[in-house]
């Protein structure tokens, strides 16, 4: 299921500075680059979390503001901001009902053992509140800098 070309699912969420956060508050306002990932906390995540965190002031020069999701509560999301110094919200889908609206709650394989959880995707949600770009399964490296010259070639 892709959903570029759609509109993005509304949802509100706890962010990690206690507050609501509404998507639809954002829409006509900011560019939005809507990032869910696995854990809090864990190499990859934090490898992501601070490539995020590195180029954001190039996010805000382009209008666009980064919003990260995970299923970890809003406690952990604090401590994890607090560590790496990340300057955007983190917000708790601890039932993971936005992930599973983006289709990014799927099964996954590690160890041979079979679970549910967040395959690492990233949506770029336009001022229009569409989806104009989808990365999903993505691979850490270099993936900042590629959501970074989409959103700047969308100008």
């Amino acid at each position: 299921m892709t959903l570029e070309g759609k509109k993005a699912p509304l949802f509100s969420l706890q962010g990690n500075n206690g507050e609501t956060f509404s998507l639809g508050d954002y829409i006509g306002k900011k560019v939005i680059v809507l990032y869910f990932y696995p854990k809090d906390m864990t190499p990859g995540c934090t490898t992501q979390a601070c490539d995020f965190r590195d180029q954001s002031a190039e996010f805000e020069n382009v209008n666009a503001m980064i919003v990260g999701i995970s299923p970890d509560p809003v406690a952990r999301h604090e401590k994890f901001i607090n560590k790496h110094g990340l300057p955007f919200e983190l917000l708790a889908d601890e039932n993971h009902e936005v992930a599973e609206a983006y289709g990014v709650w799927q099964l996954k394989k590690n160890f041979g053992k079979e679970y549910m959880g967040i395959v690492r995707s990233t949506f770029v949600i336009g001022l229009d509140g569409v989806v104009l770009k989808e990365w999903t399964k993505v691979k850490v490296k270099g993936h900042v800098e590629e959501a970074l010259d989409f959103v700047k070639s969308q100008q």
